[in-house]
């Protein structure tokens, strides 16, 4: 398609999740994009004015970078749908299940895709079982947020009360749901799904194997490796996992998927992020340029697949 063919464009950045600020990062780096390449498209920030605005402003596609919370679990894809306007990434089924790692874990394990074993817990008191039953380390997070925001790494028993709060209450104050997952040690790897292909691997090393919200994003301390430096025959397995698990979401469009390598060569998927980051230490924009796609031809291709429904 050529830029002209896309009409005018609205940028959804920005949000009330706690994941604003980088949402508000990968979405100027969009949108400097589509403006470079000729296409009309220009920022909305659906916390500072109603979506259903959108409409008024005869927009012809949105391209939503929004991440965490209303962006990313099924509410705006829904709006946009209302409005009939086509968009970027995952429809409001596979938002929700993906946003949800609790769901997405259950549909996995049906569809016999690889993933840590976890739990949903109600209170810190369920500490000294959950413990048992996974035993330690094992990692407390938030049901349904991303950027490893609210995620601890528990090593000892007294840990556990700390753990728990810090994923229920999150930076923006919201209250959230919280589970507990059981470890998986090893190498931790990233495949970027764009369309119907999954993107080379990347490989990450992050200090102290701290892969958090802090080393994702504002600073140089993580070392990025893409290719991974697996074997051919590996790479193409988690792929068509990754692959397989994405459509076990229904995904569409693009997305990433987070997992474990093992020492023994098995791995675990993680979780599904449908509008993963485009900030200038994300992902997909590295596995893509691996592949051959630089970053503006790299937008242009998520947005020719925007569709409502």
């Amino acid at each position: 398609m050529k830029a002209k063919d896309f009409g005018k464009v609205a940028v959804l950045l920005g949000g009330n999740s706690a994941e604003r600020e980088i949402s508000l990062i990968s979405g100027a780096a969009v949108l400097a994009a589509l403006q470079e390449s000729g296409v009309d498209a220009f920022a909305f920030d659906p916390a500072e004015q109603p979506i259903w605005k959108l409409a008024d402003m005869q927009v012809q596609r949105a391209f939503s970078i929004l991440h965490g919370g209303a962006g990313e679990d099924g509410t705006v894809q829904g709006a946009l749908d209302l409005l009939q306007i086509p968009y970027t990434g995952s429809g409001v089924l596979a938002s929700a299940l993906a946003m949800d790692k609790i769901r997405t874990k259950w549909i996995w394990q049906a569809a016999g895709v690889p993933t840590p074993l976890s739990r949903r817990l109600q209170s810190a008191a369920e500490g000294a079982a959950v413990m048992a039953e996974f035993g330690l380390p094992l990692i407390v997070k938030p049901v349904r947020e991303g950027s490893s925001i609210g995620v601890t790494k528990v090593a000892t028993p007294d840990e556990f009360a700390a753990a728990f709060t810090a994923a229920a209450t999150l930076p923006d104050g919201r209250k959230e749901q919280v589970m507990a997952e059981e470890f998986v040690a090893g190498t931790e790897l990233t495949a970027a799904v764009l369309g119907r292909s999954v993107l080379p691997l990347v490989r990450i090393e992050a200090p102290e194997g701290r892969y958090d919200y802090q080393n994702k994003y504002f600073t140089d301390a993580v070392h990025y490796h893409c290719p991974a430096g697996l074997s051919t025959e590996v790479e193409k397995e988690i792929g068509k996992t990754v692959l397989a698990a994405f459509d076990a979401l229904d995904c569409r469009g693009w997305g990433r998927a987070d997992l474990i390598l093992r020492a023994d060569g098995s791995y675990s998927l993680l979780e599904m992020n449908t509008a993963p980051g485009m900030t200038g230490h994300s992902l997909v924009p590295m596995a893509a340029r691996a592949a051959g796609i630089e970053f503006n031809d790299l937008v242009l291709k998520i947005l020719a697949e925007a569709r409502c429904g």
